[in-house]
């Protein structure tokens, strides 16, 4: 019998909800079943999605451009001028042109996991490169990592540190080698924001050192209080502030390129449609590659994401139902179980000291499917604490009716 082969991917995470399965295979759900464990919005999609996609759906015979079209590509210009007050317009010398640098994506997982493939070289300070990520991390980042023929690097972002990952703390000699940052804000699993301070240094240190951020902002639209910054808006104001060397180029978006969705904004994670947005050169070389590799957005459904993008109505009344759900969290737990107002997404981040024990038993008693935190977290580097920093949580998606929210936290707390 011949062995396998060995792979760059041998040492890929395992998916998280497969292991969930295999965790409570089994055992018998105690009441009737509410599934917690998945990050998927069962909110009402706006009306005239369905109206976009019907009007335009002779478009479906033609191939979309992997560009887009021009509405989609002024829709997210608008919407970012709008929520991080970034001028949209050409030719106003800090404005981010809608030609060259946004591109639309067939839902951002892709795009995340193929911005590797050209921010990456095949060394880097004469060294395999290293791509670091928060850790608990979204797992597409660390195949993106290995798929490039980098080093995922994880670093921890723990209670101690705000649930933030400490880059600059990291020794030159890592950060020498590192090519790309992928970073995410509001933060899945711990709701964490990174504040504009925290976005200026970030910034600062990948522009010391030529390393690319890739910033995932899809949860930018879901938040408690106040709107989380984004990095083109740390990035303006760095400018504005006569600081952040940007390596000779005039592009005020240097060294970043974010990445926005409207899985979570509008709820329609099947529509499959974001965009990213960034660095001119960075856009041109990921323009190029998307041309042969990537997957296209079909024209009605462009279309009717370019509608979304648009209007902010329905993401605040969306916004609404999520803080609803946080307030009865809130009302439930109290102090318990580390529970705090997460300042951003839809997850409840919750300590219970054992976190696998604690799922099997909210499934065997209440009925209710819940993630446990080591199963989106790796051990730590060599350079943080140790240990598996999401081993004492669950994570808790409040993506359902309110109704039905309200059972599962209930039920969870009479087990907890």
């Amino acid at each position: 019998m011949t062995a396998s082969p060995s792979s760059r991917f041998d040492s890929l995470p395992d998916s998280p909800f497969p292991r969930l399965n295999a965790l409570i295979e089994g055992i018998e759900p105690g009441k009737p079943p509410l599934v917690m464990s998945l990050g998927e919005p069962q909110h009402p999609f706006p009306d005239f999605v369905m109206e976009e996609i019907s009007r335009n759906s002779a478009l479906f015979g033609k191939y979309p451009p992997i560009i887009g079209t021009p509405g989609f590509r002024d829709a997210a210009a608008g919407w970012l001028g709008r929520r991080y007050g970034i001028e949209e317009a050409v030719g106003k010398g800090r404005a981010l042109d809608p030609e060259t640098q946004i591109l639309p994506v067939n839902g951002t997982r892709e795009a995340l996991f193929n911005i590797a493939q050209i921010a990456t070289p095949t060394e880097k300070a004469g060294k395999r490169p290293a791509i670091l990520m928060p850790n608990p991390f979204y797992q597409c980042y660390a195949a993106a990592a290995l798929a490039a023929g980098a080093e995922p690097v994880y670093i921890a972002a723990t209670r101690e540190t705000g649930f933030m990952p400490d880059f600059e703390a990291l020794p030159d000699e890592l950060l020498a080698r590192t090519a790309m940052i992928y970073f995410c804000s509001p933060a899945n699993p711990q709701g964490a924001v990174a504040d504009m301070d925290y976005l200026k240094r970030l910034i600062v240190l990948a522009r010391r050192h030529d390393i690319t951020l890739a910033i995932d902002e899809c949860y930018a639209d879901i938040y408690d209080r106040e709107a989380p910054a984004g990095a083109l808006e740390a990035a303006l104001a760095l400018e504005d502030e006569g600081e952040g060397e940007k390596g000779g180029t005039s592009d005020p978006f240097a060294n970043i390129i974010v990445f926005h969705s409207l899985s979570k904004r509008s709820s329609l994670p099947g529509l499959r449609s974001g965009f990213c947005a960034g660095e001119r050169a960075l856009m041109q070389r990921f323009r190029g590659f998307r041309n042969i590799a990537a997957p296209q957005v079909p024209l009605p459904l462009m279309a009717a994401a370019a509608a979304c993008w648009n209007d902010d109505a329905h993401a605040s009344a969306n916004r609404d139902l999520y803080r609803a759900k946080i307030d009865a969290a809130e009302r439930v737990f109290g102090n318990r179980s580390g529970f705090y107002r997460p300042p951003g997404g839809f997850f409840l981040w919750l300590d219970v000291g054992d976190g696998e024990a604690a799922a099997r038993e909210l499934w065997a008693k209440a009925g209710v499917k819940v993630l446990p935190g080591a199963y989106l977290s790796r051990e730590d580097s060599p350079y943080g604490p140790g240990g598996n920093p999401g081993k004492a949580y669950i994570r808790v998606a409040l993506v359902d009716g309110e109704s039905e929210t309200e059972e599962a936290l209930a039920r969870m707390a009479e087990v907890l």
